[in-house]
């Protein structure tokens, strides 16, 4: 469906009566971003310029695909529209806002209960409670815009509902397209469990947002029950990105020719349900290849292969009820153990619990040597090839959620109905045995590793220059000339270091437990000279120190570059940034060790013209 239906602007305009009724509808000024050349506001998207974290140079006005961080379009330095790419004037204007502190108590007492009953997934639970920390303040949402819904207001005509504020009402709308009795869904909280799947930058529109706009009506709306909320899915170690190219879309995957089913398989069985996950096409390659390919895919054609080679494409019988193989896979324990994975919303552990059992029958399959018994004992090869018809069936089953197209197609092979598609017929295998197939064909083609690497090239986007980005940083040469023990932290160390031309900062790190007082001293260092002032303990830190690390920190090694105090430290010439930047900003340039040369974006840093190198840590990050 779509949020153009008239169903939309019905609904989204009877939910706002009914908040503007209950009085938590507020009037106040905004200021938007407003194009004299075109004569007209600005939408958020239609807003770019410097983002004020990360210093990108092509942050939209809503949010920065780079750092990520949610911006307001007047944040943005240099701020450009999209459309003429002149620059707009920021102008007041007045606009409804949903009043959030009001509706707060009741929020509160919902999602104190609903997180718990839900299970609701750790980051969705710990970025609502961080925006309740905050304090809830009032939301606009109109907009002076020429496309959207209208305003049912007097004095409103000219604007529209905003889209945070519209879009999530779509859920209802469309359903309420698709079917007259929608309400029995929507209106229906004691009968409908509602589950909802997102990335968790969607979390607060979603728990905190749309929760307060149901609740501020006074009607029974069916509200969210369980949220699975991932972390981020990143694109070969960058951030996916339609406008820069960077990154499979779904346009993008048909593309390519490869199954629908393979990219589905991939992208569950790599969710990031706990961490980011990145998607690289060589791990793709080889998780299709080796895992639902060399698992699933080949026990299906190597026994449809079998059946309809030896068996003239008929299913030899089998004794179900006294199959030891069969018996031994215990599927109802095995069906309970994923339904309760998939109740709790684990769905990577449940198509791993899958295609553990699925390769008890390709080993089955090795270890019986059907292809040598066929030859002297053909009866007992039968009863072999049918249990794994059988056993084929129940893990076609157990897939379908995951590659759905796939298994209608195995199931059109073994001339089985949709029907027999149900949890509640594994273990049935009455349509199974002396029962005729269709001719047997390849389920997937292998992903070959030049395929794989063109891929790769075609979909990396426009590339952003090394030297811009580090030189978000300034990175500068200084000497450790006074140390002593923090007075308050036993891990800390206070550090005079001298920067060249009479400069002296102070800087504290976490050093005790990897160095001494005497090992520091005169040690020249990597101070990370544009970092925002901290304090740490009640004592002031001008900066950061540079040190390399291993994984886990079984290894830490102040970065010490052969130079002279005061020298900046560069990739490809880049030029250090005058602007303070926080630390968000600062690890938004991640650096990392890689043979024992410190390097940003695999490019070598660089002081005085010569490498930077580190002595203990052979590869790892820098922090």
């Amino acid at each position: 469906g779509r949020t153009s239906d008239p169903k939309q602007t019905e609904i989204v305009q009877g939910i706002f009566l009914k908040l503007y009724e209950n009085n938590f509808i507020v009037e106040d000024t905004l200021t938007q971003p407003y194009c004299e050349h075109d004569k007209m506001f600005l939408a958020d998207r239609y807003v770019k310029g410097i983002c004020p974290h990360c210093a990108y140079d092509n942050a939209k006005g809503d949010q920065c695909e780079c750092c990520g961080k949610l911006l307001n379009a007047v944040e943005l330095k240099e701020p450009q529209c999209t459309v003429c790419e002149k620059t707009p004037v920021f102008k007041e204007t007045h606009h409804l806002f949903l009043d959030l502190h009001k509706i707060r108590p009741e929020l509160e007492k919902w999602i104190d209960k609903e997180s718990r009953v839900g299970n609701w997934s750790h980051n969705a639970l710990s970025i609502t409670k961080g925006w309740l920390d905050q304090g809830l303040l009032k939301r606009c949402i109109t907009r002076d815009l020429k496309w959207g819904i209208p305003v049912p207001l007097k004095g409103y005509e000219d604007k529209v509902f905003y889209v945070w504020f519209d879009a999530p009402i779509g859920y209802i709308s469309i359903t309420a397209a698709f079917m007259d009795n929608w309400e029995e869904w929507w209106l229906n909280p004691d009968e409908v469990d509602l589950y909802q799947f997102m990335g968790k930058d969607n979390i607060p529109f979603h728990t905190v947002i749309f929760p307060s706009t149901l609740i501020g009506t006074g009607q029974p709306w069916t509200m969210v029950r369980s949220i699975s909320s991932t972390e981020y899915l990143n694109y070969e170690d960058a951030k996916f990105s339609k406008s820069a190219g960077t990154g499979v879309f779904g346009d993008h995957a048909k593309e390519t020719g490869i199954d629908a089913d393979l990219f589905r398989y991939y992208l569950l069985r790599n969710r990031p349900e706990k961490n980011d996950t990145q998607f690289y096409w060589m791990d793709f390659m080889e998780k299709v290849n080796g895992e639902i390919i060399a698992n699933y895919a080949n026990l299906v054609n190597r026994v449809l292969q079998f059946v309809h080679k030896f068996f003239d494409g008929i299913i030899p019988a089998f004794d179900a009820k006294n199959s030891g193989f069969l018996a031994s896979i215990q599927f109802s324990s095995v069906l309970d153990e994923i339904k309760g994975n998939l109740e709790e919303l684990e769905l990577k552990k449940a198509l791993l619990k899958v295609l553990e059992v699925c390769s008890i029958g390709n080993k089955h399959f090795q270890d019986s040597e059907p292809w040598a018994l066929v030859k002297t004992d053909k009866e007992k090869t039968g009863l072999i090839i049918g249990e794994l018809a059988g056993f084929t069936k129940d893990i076609s089953i157990l897939l379908w959620p995951y590659i759905p197209a796939t298994v209608e197609k195995v199931f059109k092979t073994l001339n089985l109905s949709k029907d027999e598609l149900s949890y509640d017929k594994i273990g049935n295998y009455e349509h199974i045995g002396n029962k005729p197939i269709n001719q047997p064909e390849i389920l997937f083609k292998k992903i070959e590793k030049k395929q794989a690497e063109e891929l790769r090239d075609r979909f990396s986007g426009i590339k952003p220059d090394p030297a811009i980005e580090f030189g978000t940083l300034s990175l500068k040469v200084g000497k450790i000339i006074e140390i002593t023990k923090h007075p308050e932290a036993d891990r800390l160390y206070i550090e005079k270091v001298d920067m060249g031309n009479g400069e002296i900062r102070q800087i504290v790190s976490g050093l005790v437990k990897y160095y001494t007082e005497e090992e520091l001293l005169d040690k020249k260092i990597i101070v990370a000279y544009n970092l925002k002032p901290a304090e740490l303990k009640g004592t002031r830190s001008e900066g950061m120190l540079l040190a390399a690390e291993t994984k886990n920190k079984k290894v830490v090694e102040v970065i010490s570059p052969d130079c002279e105090i005061g020298e900046i430290i560069t990739v490809n010439n880049s030029t250090p940034n005058t602007q303070e930047i926080d630390i968000d900003a600062f690890f938004s340039v991640p650096m990392t060790v890689e043979n024992f040369t410190v390097r940003f974006r695999g490019i070598p840093l660089k002081a005085a013209g010569k490498e930077i190198k580190v002595e203990k840590v052979e590869s790892g990050k820098v922090g």
